[in-house]
């Protein structure tokens, strides 16, 4: 189920710019406020773990009959889910077609670097560091923001 950000209405699912996938509410939240600082809150849709990414980027569950050559311009997406793991997520994303080349930026809390070479070798764009420090988050969420919907070209004509 896509989660409300609470500043606006959720965006129809052909609009969304950004899909976040956080299972923490804290994090979600966190994230949330900061994106709305550069994007179109409408544009932005959450949901709360693994298995709502893939409904909502496959059309299945909650999100049958979504448009599904209408993705996201990037998923944010956390690496340790509940249900099914980030990881997972990520290659069922670049398995298929249809999702393939959305840009994914993982957030991982660890500094291990076995976990985040993980991300990268599972298909991974970007990694970036977790923080609790909101102006720390609101600067890194506004950096993702800048390269991937608004300097890095869209290589097709189906996304938003």
């Amino acid at each position: 189920m896509v989660v409300s950000d609470g500043a606006a209405p959720l965006a129809p699912a052909a609009d969304v710019a950004i899909l976040v996938v956080e299972d923490n509410p804290d994090h979600r939240e966190l994230i949330l406020l900061a994106l709305r600082e550069c994007c179109e809150a409408s544009r932005l849709a959450a949901v709360e773990d693994g298995t709502e990414a893939l409904d909502f980027l496959f059309g299945r569950g909650s999100f049958a009959g979504r448009d599904t050559r209408k993705q996201p311009r990037l998923v944010i997406l956390d690496m340790k889910l509940t249900r099914v793991h980030g990881l997972d997520v990520l290659k069922a994303i670049r398995a298929d077609a249809v999702t393939q080349s959305v840009p994914v930026v993982v957030l991982s809390g660890s500094t291990e670097k076995a976990e985040l070479d993980s991300c990268y070798e599972a298909g991974a764009n970007s990694v970036v560091r977790k923080t609790p420090d909101f102006d720390e988050m609101r600067r890194k969420m506004r950096q993702v923001y800048e390269f991937w919907v608004t300097v890095n070209e869209a290589n097709r004509p189906s996304r938003v």
